[in-house]
């Protein structure tokens, strides 16, 4: 039986698309993740200032986040073709984050300080505003060039996961302390990989040895810029129409519903939460003396931090059967008290077997809100608003949320200072203090969902409203 005119096309190289898009995947978020999780570890030891310096750095990449939503994605959707798009972007946003590489002051002179704190700040700017449109350009490629988006891009997706995890790879090695690793010669294969692996960089060899972060996050992202020219083309969009144009204040509008602004403000609190687990939590895990509380060594806070996203996959694969089960209000609800179980692990508990197997809490915290708030939003929004409503939680959730949560974190730093009891010269944060904010931020945000966020049963009923 011939092939009718109604059949889609057979592809041949379909296997070569689905590698392809799955290397971009792969590398766009092992840039992100090759930074993002030790530089909060790496950065405050700078020297730069907890009460403004800090919050910019860091903020830098929610200002990204804005910059993205409002102007850069749709400019780049309707001038340029994505994969070209994506290539420049990379380019750009490679060359500075290995400028960071380069800027190290000396946290003992804030004259010094003061003087590399602008350009420090000012390439993480320049990488993050050229970053973070790349998240969703990556997205359109695989959208536009997809047979079947709804079956396949969940498999192409994953691959940006496994990217987020791999990234901490090249650290369980590059933080090894080899100075005290005998020859393979001398001990045979596994007690060299044993003592290798349990040997960790500490103090000044490890801060000089964690900038690398920049490194390898602008290698990747290089990589990327040239990989991107061998992508499919994907020309731009067509100019928004008027009405295009009213979209955003057209999804605003719907905050005037009591469930939808309910959830509006819990997001902004869960997205702070979440950021707070970023800002703290590397350094908390790390060895006691560069200021740690739990002293896992330095080469394996990445991978444990990493647990998270492994917990991440295999939650979403019971998403579905969860909202079915408990429906919108408890499978949010329970996604937020992740949030609080872990920071009450963190305060109340913080021995390392706890602090390591409570991470698995993440894919609870992530499946369970963040990504049900975007199925959430796509379900009971009208189809004409819908993705410039899930552009505004996406303010909240990349953009204003964590930006609260830098200035807060920065400024409960200084509040809750002591003496490191390992190295009496230093100081080191109270994590079970700060820890507790957190904790209890969640619990609010669980209370309001139970108290105040009520759906109707039908999103049908919602759009009549």
């Amino acid at each position: 039986m011939g092939m009718s005119t109604m059949d889609p096309p057979v592809r041949p190289a379909d296997g070569l698309l689905r590698f392809k898009l799955s290397t971009m995947m792969f590398l766009q978020f092992f840039i992100w993740g090759a930074w993002f999780e030790l530089g909060f570890d790496y950065i405050p030891k700078l020297g730069f200032q907890d009460t403004w310096q800090l919050p910019l750095i860091f903020g830098a990449f929610n200002i990204g986040a804005l910059v993205a939503l409002f102007f850069s994605t749709q400019f780049a959707d309707r001038h340029f073709a994505a994969e070209k798009f994506l290539a420049f972007s990379h380019l750009v946003g490679g060359v500075a984050i290995l400028g960071l590489f380069f800027i190290r002051p000396n946290p003992n002179d804030p004259q010094e300080v003061n003087l590399l704190f602008w350009p420090f700040f000012g390439l993480m700017l320049v990488h993050s505003i050229f970053y973070v449109p790349t998240i969703s350009i990556t997205n359109s490629i695989a959208f536009a060039n997809l047979q079947d988006p709804q079956r396949q891009f969940g498999p192409i997706r994953v691959w940006g996961t496994i990217g987020w995890i791999a990234a901490s790879w090249p650290f369980i090695f590059l933080l090894v302390d080899w100075s005290r690793v005998p020859p393979m010669t001398e001990v045979g294969f596994f007690q060299w990989l044993g003592t290798a692996l349990g040997s960790s960089l500490v103090g000044e060899n490890s801060m000089a040895m964690k900038r690398c972060i920049f490194l390898v996050a602008g290698v990747a992202s290089l990589l990327l810029a040239a990989f991107s020219l061998c992508l499919p083309h994907t020309p731009p969009k067509p100019a928004a129409t008027a009405a295009d144009a009213l979209a955003w204040l057209k999804a605003m509008r719907h905050l005037k519903k009591p469930f939808i602004a309910v959830l509006f403000l819990v997001t902004f609190i869960d997205a702070a939460v979440h950021q707070s687990f970023f800002y703290w939590t590397f350094t908390f895990l790390g060895p006691k003396v560069d200021g740690g509380w739990v002293d896992i060594p330095a080469n394996w806070v990445g991978p444990v931090m990493k647990i998270g996203q492994i917990a991440e996959i295999l939650t979403m694969f019971i998403l579905g059967y969860a909202l079915k089960s408990l429906g919108w209000r408890w499978t949010m609800i329970l996604g937020v008290l992740g949030h609080a179980a872990r920071f009450a692990v963190f305060t109340y508990y913080p021995e390392p077997w706890a602090a390591i197997t409570v991470n698995v809490l993440h894919g609870i915290c992530y499946a369970f809100f963040f990504a049900t708030v975007y199925i959430f939003v796509d379900e009971f929004f009208p189809k004409d608003v819908r993705a410039s409503a899930q552009g505004l939680f996406n303010v909240l959730i990349l953009g204003v949320g964590p930006f609260a949560a830098n200035v807060l974190c920065g400024y409960l730093r200084q509040v809750y200072v002591m003496s490191n009891p390992v190295v009496p010269d230093k100081t080191m944060v109270n994590y079970p203090a700060v820890f507790q904010y957190s904790m209890g931020a969640a619990l609010v945000a669980a209370l309001l969902l139970a108290l105040l966020f009520h759906p109707p049963k039908q999103a049908s009923e919602a759009e009549s409203a």
